[in-house]
């Protein structure tokens, strides 16, 4: 069974420790670094893992998985790169951060693959891209795709689209849980109760998501279908283009695929 080792235990990196675990990784084979004790005792309890500190966790890992702040990466590799097992595979999960910038940390060869995926792993249902490094074969990129399943689907883009794809599914989970807030309190404000406009949005957000996944129609086509002529949903979109959704959206993706630039530099 594949040892592997994760350097961070945030929400990203619990999320992606319950996929591996929801896949069939044996808790002994996976060890946690993280820095806050309070932190690591709550992984230890919830998922039965053991923690330990960066260079321990790394030794005799054959995947590691670096799951920490982009600012906090080359620091965090600078402490666990002397006990790399030889031929281990380094996989990054973090915004920005290019491959080229931690090879550069790590012994000359080490193979890494770069990752960007998003909050709905912690429940199995994530969108990940994955792209390799100058020492990554095809058969590691694949070995990384096969290793996330559990948190959800798992594409292979290369290295230069991964600034947009942070743009859209990285950061998209925030834009759709501000659409939901925005229509609760605009349904509360219309007089719903709280709670039932919550569960009226949340069903309507996911289940729409499934007709769109499963339904395999373009998105214009299916709006279309909700939307009759001189109807309660035609006069709603109206006013959603009179404000400019499109064009927000289009602005939004683009400052986040900048900043994404901007903290990989």
């Amino acid at each position: 069974m594949t040892r592997v080792a994760l350097l961070g235990g945030g929400v990203m990196g619990e999320a992606v420790l319950s996929g591996l675990l929801a896949s069939g990784h044996a808790a002994d084979d996976l060890v946690v670094a993280e820095k806050r004790a309070e932190r690591a005792a709550e992984l230890t309890v919830r998922h039965g893992v053991a923690t330990a500190s960066g260079p321990e966790a790394v030794r005799g890992a054959d995947v590691v998985l670096v799951v920490v702040k982009p600012a906090d990466v080359a620091g965090v590799l600078g402490e666990v790169a002397g006990q790399l097992a030889e031929g281990a595979l380094v996989v990054s999960l973090c915004a920005g951060v290019s491959t080229a910038a931690v090879e550069d940390v790590l012994p000359a060869g080490t193979p890494v693959v770069r990752v960007m995926p998003n909050t709905p792993a912690r429940i199995g249902q994530g969108m990940a891209a994955a792209s390799a490094g100058r020492h990554a074969s095809a058969e590691q990129v694949a070995r990384v795709v096969e290793l996330l399943a559990g948190t959800g689907r798992v594409v292979e883009v290369p290295e230069k689209l991964q600034d947009a794809v942070t743009a859209v599914s990285g950061s998209g989970p925030a834009y759709l849980f501000l659409v939901a807030e925005a229509m609760t309190d605009a349904a509360v404000t219309l007089g719903l109760p709280r709670d039932t406009a919550r569960e009226l949005v949340t069903q309507t957000l996911l289940g729409s998501a499934t007709l769109l996944a499963e339904n395999g129609e373009h998105p214009t086509l299916l709006r279309e279908q909700v939307t009759s002529p001189g109807g309660t949903t035609a006069a709603a979109l109206a006013v959603l283009e009179q404000h400019g959704l499109r064009a927000a959206f289009g602005d939004a993706l683009t400052a986040a695929r900048d900043r994404s630039v901007e903290l990989g530099g």
